[in-house]
């Protein structure tokens, strides 16, 4: 399985995840440039771009079933990845997509142009970043590029009409996600010919961080 962290978001969100499918599946998550391990690295603020990148480095895995995982903007991603393996007779066994609309539903949000007060109370009234790094100048320096190098490829993001992928896909959203209606989420089963199903749990964007166990239970 390859999971996809949100925007602002790093490979580390992911260890709870991880260590619960520990014994089903090996877990690898991408690390976008910009952060953490990466943060010296240019960031990369186009998801076409970011994809074919990340296509590149996961293609060679296709000698076991790939699941590939995103939530929030890496739904995105893992939606792109999985339009390129498939474009590269390269096949996914299934593709989960987490708190995003389907991607015919562009919305138009400029979170990016904001100040950077205005990027902060974004990721505050969404509550997928621990507040409490806001309130370190240090920190806030060094993770507020990455988050707004990542609405900028979030809300500029637009799906180019292809063929759909015949892989199963699966998505999640919670009941009162500010992002995303139920509706759009159900959506995702137009990007697909194979067999398609919803989960809705309460809760709003960050939904998984207080369903975790529910999520791994369904992932494995």
């Amino acid at each position: 399985m390859v999971c996809f962290p949100h925007a602002g978001g790093a490979a580390s969100w992911y260890r709870p995840l991880s260590t619960a499918l520990a014994s089903r599946a090996e877990v690898l998550v991408v690390q976008y440039p910009g952060r953490q391990d990466r943060h010296t690295e240019p960031l990369i603020d186009d998801i076409h771009v970011l994809a074919r990148r990340i296509t590149d480095l996961v293609a060679p895995l296709r000698d076991r079933p790939l699941v590939l995982f995103g939530h929030s903007m890496g739904a995105s991603v893992a939606f792109e990845v999985a339009t390129e393996l498939q474009a590269r007779s390269l096949e996914v066994a299934h593709l989960v997509v987490s708190g995003r609309r389907a991607p015919q539903h562009p919305h138009e949000e400029k979170v990016h142009r904001l100040d950077d007060a205005g990027v902060i109370a974004e990721v505050r009234r969404l509550a997928g970043t621990d507040s409490r790094i806001f309130d370190d100048e240090d920190l806030v320096r060094m993770v507020l590029p990455a988050i707004r190098g990542d609405y900028r490829a979030a809300e500029t993001y637009r799906y180019r009409p292809g063929p759909p992928l015949t892989c199963p896909v699966t998505a999640l959203t919670g009941d009162d996600d500010p992002k995303t209606t139920v509706k759009e989420a159900a959506d995702w089963e137009e990007r697909t010919t194979g067999p398609f199903q919803l989960r809705v749990f309460p809760g709003g964007h960050f939904f998984l961080t207080e369903h975790k166990k529910a999520v791994a239970e369904l992932l494995a």
